[in-house]
């Protein structure tokens, strides 16, 4: 179905709240409905047949398209400035589909080292079975990327700044380089959203999310999502999303359109909050060293305030110890900030990588057990700091 394309110099607050939307389509519902259903009928075996000559623009199963679903896909390619998107049932349903729209057997990628545990396990252990390598890089200077080009290499993997130590790459630089070579690009952009970063307008060939995080923003949905080029997006559409079958349904979908509608506004106060917890975390002389891009002490912070509009609200810091015991008791000390995995929703967390990496990897490669990763949640951020003080002082 047609509907008006959104209008490009409305501001994002706007596009968050109505770019998708028309109530008018359905009966005046403010909020769009549910379509819950697997497959759809139709009046005559002619309109059949026109449909499935074109499934990309008529509903004929779920599996390869919904109305609730498209309305959310417009919504977030009018706040990318993307031409169009594709969700997914999870982020590595996204990551993945993506990749291996970008690879065939035999090819080469550089990947990020610090990108999301899954995704490089993704890359450089299942992909091997297809006889495609990967390097893996710092990838914080450009130079690197180029010395890591082979003649098959067809991929490079970014994700900017890394949920570990916050490590940025220069986006503009290394497309740059992928271009030359003719190598294609994807952008692990779960941690800034468009509201802060805008990886497509900095050369990124695809971009890729983690619905789960900020979009849905209340932990309690699972969700990912692909935007860039349409033909590029579509013909993953046609492939990747039927034949993998990393389906999104229509209420999950449904989630991330109401979660999108109030991003705009939880990232600023996401923002201000990590912004207070990340100067107080500096000045305690219990912590060694905070690694937030949004903080003038994160070495790279000339390049965020470059190519980002802001931080969000994960962060992670060194506590003035190695000792596993001494982290555990500051992190069981805490009350407001609760240990768990992922981040993005409005709820404050703590995580220890090195809890992530004892049973995965050696321990050559384990983190520091000091090092502590937070989510700044919604909460006030004056309990959010005296939370975080009164465990620290339990050190």
């Amino acid at each position: 179905m047609h509907r008006p394309a959104p209008d490009p110099s409305r501001r994002m607050d706007t596009l968050a709240a109505h770019a998708g939307d028309d109530p008018f389509r359905f009966m005046g519902a403010a909020a769009p409905p549910i379509f819950e259903t697997s497959t759809f009928v139709f009046q005559s075996v002619a309109d059949a047949i026109a449909a499935f000559a074109n499934e990309q623009e008529h509903y004929v199963y779920t599996r390869r398209r919904n109305p609730t679903v498209r309305v959310v896909e417009e919504k977030l390619a009018a706040m990318e400035g993307a031409e169009e998107c594709r969700l997914f049932a999870s982020g590595m349903a996204a990551i993945s589909a993506a990749i291996l729209s970008c690879v065939r057997a035999g090819d080469h990628v550089v990947c990020v080292d610090t990108a999301y545990g899954p995704a490089k396990a993704f890359i450089t252990g299942y992909l091997s079975r297809f006889g495609i390598t990967a390097t893996l890089v710092d990838g914080r200077d450009p130079a690197e990327w180029e010395a890591a080009v082979r003649p098959n290499t067809r991929l490079f993997y970014l994700e900017s700044p890394s949920s570990g130590l916050m490590k940025l790459q220069d986006l503009a630089a290394v497309t740059a380089v992928a271009r030359r070579h003719g190598i294609a690009t994807i952008c692990d952009n779960s941690y800034s959203t468009m509201l802060l970063q805008r990886p497509l307008e900095l050369g990124v060939d695809l971009v890729v999310y983690s619905g789960s995080k900020y979009f849905g923003g209340h932990s309690d949905v699972l969700a990912g999502a692909i935007l860039g080029p349409a033909e590029r997006v579509r013909q993953i559409g046609d492939a990747e999303i039927p034949l993998l079958g990393g389906v999104i349904g229509p209420f999950e979908a449904w989630l991330i359109g109401r979660g999108l509608r109030t991003l705009p506004v939880r990232m600023r106060q996401h923002q201000l909050n990590a912004a207070k917890v990340a100067e107080f975390l500096a000045g305690h002389d219990r912590v060694a060293r905070v690694h937030y891009p949004g903080h003038p002490s994160h070495p790279q912070y000339e390049l965020a305030l470059r190519q980002m509009r802001g931080a969000s609200g994960l962060l992670s810091f060194e506590l003035d110890t190695r000792d596993l015991e001494q982290a555990s008791r500051f992190v069981d000390a805490l009350r407001v900030f609760r240990l768990g995995v992922s981040w993005g929703g409005y709820e404050s967390l703590v995580f220890l990588p090195i809890i992530g990496a004892m049973h995965k990897a050696p321990e050559a490669n384990w983190p520091s057990p000091g090092l502590v990763r937070i989510h700044v949640g919604l909460e006030d951020v004056a309990d959010l700091i005296a939370d975080l003080d009164q465990a620290l002082r339990a050190l």
